[in-house]
C-alpha cells in the first residue's frame, strides 16, 4: 500500500521543474522553427534568378537569409517559453523574485531541449548517418572536381598558341597554323606540375624550365617569354586559389557567429516569454505579448 501524507506532500512541494510544460514548449518551438524555415525557403526561392540582372543579389539574398535565421529561431523559442510559462503549475516558491526566476528557468528549459530535439531530428533514422555521410564525401568531391578543373584551365591557359604578329584582316595576314590537341598524358603531367606549385606558393626551378621548354615548343615564343608565361599563370592560378579558400573561410566563420548568437538571443527570449506566460497565469490575463511596464503579480486563491 503506498502512504500518502506529510512525506509525499514535501517531496511534491519541492518538485519545481514542470516537466510537462517545458515538453510542450520545446514541442511546439520545434514545429515552429521548422515551419518558418520551409515559409523562408519557399520566399527566399521567389528572389532569385538564374537569369543575369534578375532578383536580388547574392549579397542581399544571403543578408536576408541571415535575418530570417535569426528572427525565426527567436520568435519560435518566445513562443515556446511563452507556453511553458503560461503552463508551468506554480509550487510554493518563497517569493515573487523567485516565482519570477522558476518562470524563466522553464524558458531556459525549453530553449536546451528544443536545440536538443533539433539535433536528433537529424539523426533520428538509421538512414540519416549514412545519407549525412554521403553528402560530405559529395562535397568533398565536387570541391575536389572544381578545384581540379580550376587547375586544368590555367594548365590550358598556359599552353595556348601565341596570337600571329600580322594585324587581323590586313591584306597578306598569314593564317594561323592548326595546332594539335595536347596529349592527354602531357595535359594531366602539367596539371599535376601546376598543382603542386599552386599547394607549394611557388614553382620550382626545375619545373619552371620544363613548363617554359613545353611553352616554347607549342607556341613559338622565346625561352624568356615562356618562362615568364609560366611565372604569370601560376601567380594567377595561387592568387584565385588562395581567395576561394579565403572565401570559404569567412562564409564558415560568419555562419558560426550568427549560429552562436542566435542561439543566445533565443536564449534570452525564451527566459523573457516565459516570464510574461508566468505573468500572465498569475494574473489570469489574456494570452498576448507586450512589451510595457509589467503587471503587478497577485497569487491564485
Amino acid at each position: 500500500m503506498v502512504q500518502v501524507g506529510p512525506a509525499s506532500a514535501t517531496q511534491t512541494a519541492f518538485r519545481f521543474v514542470d516537466w510537462g510544460a517545458v515538453i510542450a514548449g520545446a514541442v511546439l518551438a520545434a514545429a515552429l522553427s521548422f515551419v518558418f524555415l520551409t515559409f523562408g525557403a519557399a520566399i527566399g526561392l521567389t528572389t532569385v534568378s538564374p537569369w543575369p540582372n534578375s532578383g536580388v543579389s547574392a549579397k542581399i539574398a544571403a543578408s536576408l537569409a541571415i535575418f530570417w535565421t535569426l528572427a525565426q529561431q527567436i520568435g519560435a523559442f518566445m513562443i515556446g517559453g511563452y507556453i511553458a510559462g503560461r503552463l508551468r503549475a506554480r509550487w510554493a516558491e518563497a517569493n515573487e523574485d523567485e516565482v519570477e526566476f522558476r518562470d524563466g528557468l522553464h524558458g531556459a528549459l525549453v530553449w536546451a531541449l528544443g536545440i536538443t530535439i533539433g539535433a536528433m531530428l537529424l539523426f533520428a533514422t538509421a538512414g540519416a548517418v549514412a545519407r549525412a555521410g554521403a553528402d560530405v564525401v559529395g562535397r568533398t568531391a565536387t570541391a575536389a572536381t572544381n578545384n581540379a578543373d580550376t587547375i586544368a584551365y590555367y594548365a590550358d591557359a598556359m599552353m595556348r598558341p601565341a596570337r600571329p604578329a600580322t594585324a587581323q584582316g590586313a591584306p597578306g595576314a598569314a593564317t594561323p597554323a592548326r595546332v594539335e590537341p595536347l596529349p592527354q598524358e602531357a595535359r594531366a603531367e602539367i596539371g599535376r606540375i601546376v598543382a603542386r606549385s599552386v599547394t607549394a606558393g611557388s614553382v620550382a626551378d626545375s619545373d619552371r624550365s620544363y613548363l617554359a621548354t613545353l611553352v616554347a615548343q607549342r607556341t613559338g615564343v622565346p625561352q624568356a617569354e615562356a618562362e615568364r608565361r609560366v611565372n604569370e599563370t601560376i601567380a594567377e592560378a595561387t592568387r584565385a586559389t588562395r581567395e576561394a579558400a579565403d572565401k570559404a573561410r569567412r562564409a564558415a566563420v560568419l555562419g558560426g557567429l550568427v549560429t552562436a548568437i542566435s542561439l543566445l538571443v533565443s536564449l534570452a527570449a525564451a527566459w523573457w516569454a516565459a516570464q510574461k506566460g508566468g505573468n500572465h497565469r498569475d494574473n489570469r490575463l489574456p494570452a498576448r505579448f507586450t512589451f510595457g511596464p509589467a503587471v503587478t503579480r497577485r497569487t491564485i486563491p
